[in-house]
């Protein structure tokens, strides 16, 4: 597990409130619009999707880093709870929906966070998701999420852009998955891939 020193938690502070609140919008609208109930968001960050919610759900943000508790809280009508999504403080089976955006790229083991979705949803619940993920091996943007993941993880509050992110989710034990896919274009040429969609437990 990554252990993040003071000043690195507020180095990823000032990236997630300085960056990217107004990306995503239309992707953000469809995903959260329709969700109700008990609805669990994992590295809520700076609140960018806070505006999207509909006033019938009781929202809970897990935030591990702590210096963006405030600030979540200030623009959340819900409950912030501090942790890590490897081991998420919550009973089995005790959210109708979990969300995470962008946030898939950063965790330190993928797989432990799916394990515990999985474990938090009730049957038949959703877990959307917004992320970017590795473009196809031998392409110029591959290389170039493999070049800067180094300076991106240290900068960028653990962010590697070259995980395999969709295969992590469909291997994850969902009874469903449904996803879409569509670039982003960045600097010098770069293809940004991005994975939206949902999945869901048995019912």
């Amino acid at each position: 597990m990554t252990t993040r020193t003071a000043r690195g938690w507020k180095r990823a502070a000032r990236n997630r409130s300085a960056g990217g609140a107004g990306m995503y919008v239309p992707q953000r609208r469809k995903l959260l619009a329709d969700l109700t109930g008990t609805v669990l968001e994992i590295g809520p960050g700076a609140g960018a999707n806070t505006a999207h919610f509909g006033r019938d759900v009781r929202w809970l943000g897990l935030e591990p880093n702590p210096y963006l508790h405030e600030r979540l809280r200030e623009k959340a009508r819900g409950q912030v709870i501090g942790g890590a999504a490897e081991a998420i403080p919550l009973a089995d089976h005790s959210v109708d929906a979990v969300v995470g955006t962008i946030v898939l790229c950063s965790v330190d083991d993928q797989r432990r966070v799916l394990a515990e979705i999985v474990r938090v949803l009730r049957p038949g619940g959703r877990y959307v998701f917004l992320e970017h993920v590795a473009a196809p091996e031998g392409t110029w943007s591959r290389w170039a999420q493999k070049t800067v993941a180094p300076a991106s993880r240290w900068l960028d509050g653990g962010c590697d852009p070259a995980r395999e992110t969709g295969r992590a989710i469909d291997a994850a034990g969902f009874d469903r998955v449904e996803t879409e896919e569509f670039l982003l274009h960045g600097p010098f040429g770069v293809k940004i891939p991005h994975l939206t969609g949902w999945a869901s437990t048995a019912r």
